[in-house]
């Protein structure tokens, strides 16, 4: 089998990314049909997809089997094919729908090659701001062509945090390791998606995305991307995003600007349920049985 460059995969990359662009632009805050998928085992259970979503992917997906045909295809829209192959590519067309519905660019197209089921080249490309970030193993992460990288503050609590949204975490174990990380923070700032990471890559004052419930199209191509920068992003638990672990992370992902916060991070959303965040209800239910417990027996002693 012919060696595949790294530098081979990114142009590709780039000219999926530029495919993409051409449809999704004449579709950008032009009346538009939206339809509503339903998935009730999600926190938020609608997710709306329009012909910019569908189009986008298939353009992409054609492109990919006719340059790479025994690669494999993992996309939002239509599914996936070889997944077992040496080679996947990953493609969320558009990150954000509700955004780019509601005329907000703040939403991106995403590519991400994958070998052996890691993630080794990503884009993440906003056609309207004409912005496209770049990352590849060992090349380093661009914007418009121009290296970036990482700055981020020193502490958490000194530390800016993203999120799509607070809805998106699960009642329980979720909603309260991501409420800690609010507490813990200097602010959490909502509404950016793909945009947020970013950002965070870039160095332009974010520090930190926390994020739950993602599919693997919504984060492949930002690890390549905020890693080439100078950042960590892994999973809550510190483990790699890779195709093989998807289902054990759980769609959990925390990008941080560099190691120290990550630690700190992963310090708070690692933790296991059980000895960190018991409802609050459970422990002043232990709390009145013991002092119940402390009294009966105080009172049942035999008085001399």
């Amino acid at each position: 089998m012919t060696t595949i460059t790294n530098n081979e995969l990114v142009s590709f990359a780039n000219e999926l990314a530029d495919a993409a662009r051409t449809v999704i632009l004449p579709f950008w805050r032009q009346p538009i049909e939206v339809e509503s998928k339903m998935e009730h085992d999600r926190p938020i259970a609608e997710s709306p997809v329009t012909a910019a979503d569908r189009k986008a992917e298939e353009v992409m997906r054609k492109l990919i089997e006719e340059r790479y045909p025994s690669h494999g295809i993992y996309g939002e829209e239509f599914g996936q094919v070889r997944t077992d192959a040496e080679y996947v590519w990953v493609l969320d067309p558009i990150d954000g729908t509700k955004s780019f519905i509601t005329g907000k660019p703040l939403f991106g197209t995403l590519i991400a090659c994958l070998k052996d089921g890691v993630p080794i080249v990503g884009v993440i490309d906003q056609c309207v701001l004409k912005e496209r970030w770049v990352g590849a193993v060992g090349q380093g992460t661009t914007l418009n062509g121009k290296p970036v990288s990482t700055s981020g503050c020193a502490t958490l609590k000194e530390s800016m945090m993203y999120a799509t949204t607070p809805h998106m975490f699960h009642k329980g174990e979720e909603a309260d390791k991501f409420e800690k990380m609010c507490d813990t923070v200097l602010r959490p700032l909502y509404g950016a998606d793909c945009y947020a990471y970013a950002i965070v890559a870039s160095g332009f004052g974010a520090d930190i995305v926390v994020e739950a419930d993602l599919g693997l199209y919504d984060y492949c191509a930002l690890v390549p991307v905020v890693e080439g920068a100078g950042g960590k992003m892994t999973d809550w638990y510190g483990r790699r995003l890779t195709l093989e672990n998807h289902e054990r992370s759980k769609g959990r992902v925390v990008a941080c600007a560099n190691e120290g916060l990550h630690k700190e991070a992963i310090a708070i959303l690692g933790k296991t349920w059980r000895n960190s965040f018991i409802p609050s209800i459970t422990k002043d239910g232990l709390l009145y049985l013991a002092v119940g417990a402390i009294l009966g027996a105080a009172l049942s002693r035999p008085r001399s």
